[in-house]
Order: structure tokens, then C-alpha cells, then sequence
């Protein structure tokens, strides 16, 4: 667990991003050297942790980071260790050691808010983006305060959120996102069921050699460095309602409701409602605020504090992705049970 203060800048020691409304903080630096760029990311790592705590998230601009070399060296710099991508949701391609491209995803569909694997035990705490090749149109990563997304959330939901926490099932296939060998890093069924132990998954295995998958997390939890509560939570990405409607269509009418491909419930298994997928993602983008990418950007997003979206774009884009600092698991009260809950994976999570 990070303690309180611990990325907090001395008054009047750190650069001071440009605040302006409706965009992220934007930290304008001078070009280094590229030879210098490991020691540039490692000798600025306090700073510019401090500046994403501060402003939730901070885009650095002026490295001129065009090339994955470029963008390795600093964002491993930046950080401690990188963490794995596991239980990715698409596809990614391992560019460096803990740096990946981002996300198999349309260009043309944009990918709601959400706090990067938030579903996970342990979830990490800050994310890193580079962006080699900025597109000439849209493609930016979106931002919205976790904590100013709670507060104007209804009190009631909210509430029942926080007592029930959500659930993600998954069940992997071909028609949309990642294999579970994909998503595991292993085609070996022995290491994936150790790895659903050990993070607290249910898993069932289908007759056609599928996956299904159901896990129990908080929607809210407190940040480790400034205690603020957070909406912290997949629930309406990774909700049905979200998908393209004659995807939804085609999904449910091949596999039924309870074997899509990835969907959220209530913590207590009753369904969520469409009405509560627009209104979670219409309190989202009350909240946006947006920066255009530039070829050679770096982003620092306090993964915790600040959710974030990729919006539709014309190719070509290159962003790379790296996490770092794994959060040990947020309490989480038992779900209680509905009388309407379904459960597509029995009591022993095995069949």
C-alpha cells in the first residue's frame, strides 16, 4: 500500500503544467538528448508521479518519443517494474518487456471510460501511454475525475454499488475480444485455473474447450495516497448495453444472455439496466476533458483517480501502454444474493 504524501512534490520544486479548461495538465519540457532519455525518466519518476496525483493525470509533451526504442526507455524509467497485461479484454502485441501496444479495437468505435483492468485483484495504480504516431484525426485519450464521476452519480446508486460491489463474467471464444489464452498469457488450462484461484475467479470450463469466467469486485474504492473515494469500475464498458445494438443482437441470439462474450451485473447478480449504463456513461461525459495527441506525447494517468476513453479515429495512431504499481485488493463485502440472480457457473466454479 503506497502511503499518504508519497508523490506529493516539494512547494515550488516541481515544473508547473499549464492549466487550462477542458484539457488535462500539459507539461511542456525540453528535448533531451535520446541517449538521455533513461536517465531523463528516472531522475523526473517523483515529479511526475506527483503531478498525476495532483491533476489525476499529466501529458508531457516534448520528448519526441517517435519510435518504440524512444518510448521504452522512458516509460521503463519512469517506473519501478512494469506489470503483466493479464486478463486483457483484447488483444494486445508485446512490443518491449511490459510495454504493449494498445488494445485490438475499431478505429471507428470508441472505447467508453474505464479504469485500466479494474477488474482484477490486483489492479495497478498508474498507467503510461506513448504516443509515436498521433492520427490526424480524433483518437484522443479522454479523462474524467473518478471522484467528481462518484459525486454526481445518484446517492442511491452509489449506495447500493458500494454495499454490493459488481460482477464481470466472461465467457472467451473467437467472435470478440481476447482467447483466454490470449488473455492469460498461457494456453495451458492447469496455469490458468492456479491463476483464477489465486485472484479470486470462478471459472467454469465448456464442453467446446471455452472459458467462462465470474468475478466479484468493489465499484468504489479509496485512493491509497490522497483517501479520496473513487468510482472505480468497469461497469458500463464492459456492460452489454454498450456494445454496437446489432452486435448485442447477433451475441445474444448465437450464444443467449448468459454466455456473451463479456457482461456486468449488480454485485448481487441482478442485471444492470440500459438506463443505468447511459446515465453512469452520460455523468462520464459531463466530466471529459481532452487533449488532441501529438506524435512523440507521454501520458502518466493516475489509474486510481482518473478513468479514461479512447475516442473513434482515422488510422494510422501508435500508442504504447505499460502499468506499474499493483494495488493490493480493495475490502469487499460478501454479494448478497437475489432471488433473481442467474448464475451461468455453478456453486464449485467447475464443471
Amino acid at each position: 500500500m503506497t502511503t499518504p504524501g508519497r508523490y506529493a512534490p516539494a512547494p515550488g520544486s516541481a515544473p508547473r503544467p499549464d492549466p487550462r479548461p477542458g484539457t488535462p495538465a500539459v507539461l511542456h519540457v525540453t528535448t533531451p538528448d535520446p541517449a538521455d532519455l533513461p536517465a531523463w525518466a528516472a531522475g523526473h519518476r517523483d515529479t511526475l508521479r506527483g503531478l498525476a496525483t495532483e491533476h489525476g493525470a499529466v501529458l508531457v509533451r516534448g520528448l519526441d518519443l517517435l519510435d518504440t526504442d524512444r518510448a521504452a526507455a522512458v516509460l521503463t524509467g519512469l517506473t519501478g517494474t512494469l506489470t503483466a497485461d493479464t486478463e486483457a479484454f483484447a488483444p494486445r502485441r508485446v512490443l518491449a518487456p511490459g510495454i504493449h501496444s494498445s488494445a485490438a479495437w475499431p478505429a471507428g468505435q470508441p472505447m467508453c471510460m474505464h479504469h485500466e483492468l479494474s477488474y482484477t485483484h490486483t489492479p495497478p495504480g498508474l498507467l503510461l501511454l506513448a504516443c509515436p504516431v498521433a492520427p490526424a484525426t480524433g483518437g484522443a485519450t479522454a479523462l474524467a475525475d473518478a471522484t467528481a464521476v462518484l459525486d454526481a452519480l445518484p446517492p442511491e446508486l452509489v449506495t447500493r454499488f458500494e454495499g454490493e460491489g459488481w460482477l464481470l463474467t466472461r465467457t472467451y471464444g473467437e467472435d470478440i475480444g481476447a482467447t483466454w489464452a490470449e488473455s492469460f498469457g498461457t494456453d495451458d488450462p492447469a496455469r490458468v485455473e492456479a491463476y483464477c484461484r489465486a485472484h479470486a475467479i470462478e471459472f467454469a470450463w465448456q464442453d467446446d474447450g471455452g472459458l467462462r469466467t465470474r468475478q466479484h469486485r468493489p465499484a468504489v474504492v479509496r485512493h491509497p495516497v490522497t483517501g479520496r473515494r473513487c468510482w472505480f469500475n468497469q461497469i458500463a464498458f464492459l456492460n452489454a448495453w454498450t456494445l454496437d445494438p446489432e452486435v448485442r443482437e447477433y451475441l445474444v441470439d448465437v450464444h443467449g444472455p448468459d454466455a456473451l462474450p463479456f457482461d456486468t451485473r449488480f454485485g448481487g447478480g441482478d442485471p444492470i439496466g440500459q438506463d443505468v449504463v447511459e446515465l453512469v456513461n452520460g455523468v462520464y461525459a459531463e466530466h471529459t476533458v481532452r487533449e488532441p495527441w501529438v506524435s512523440g506525447d507521454l501520458m502518466l494517468i493516475d489509474n486510481i483517480g482518473t478513468a479514461h476513453a479512447r475516442e473513434a479515429y482515422e488510422p494510422p495512431r501508435e500508442v504504447l501502454v505499460a502499468m506499474a504499481e499493483p494495488q493490493p485488493p480493495a475490502p469487499l463485502s460478501p454479494a448478497p444474493q437475489s432471488p433473481t440472480t442467474r448464475s451461468p457457473i455453478p456453486a464449485d466454479g467447475v464443471r
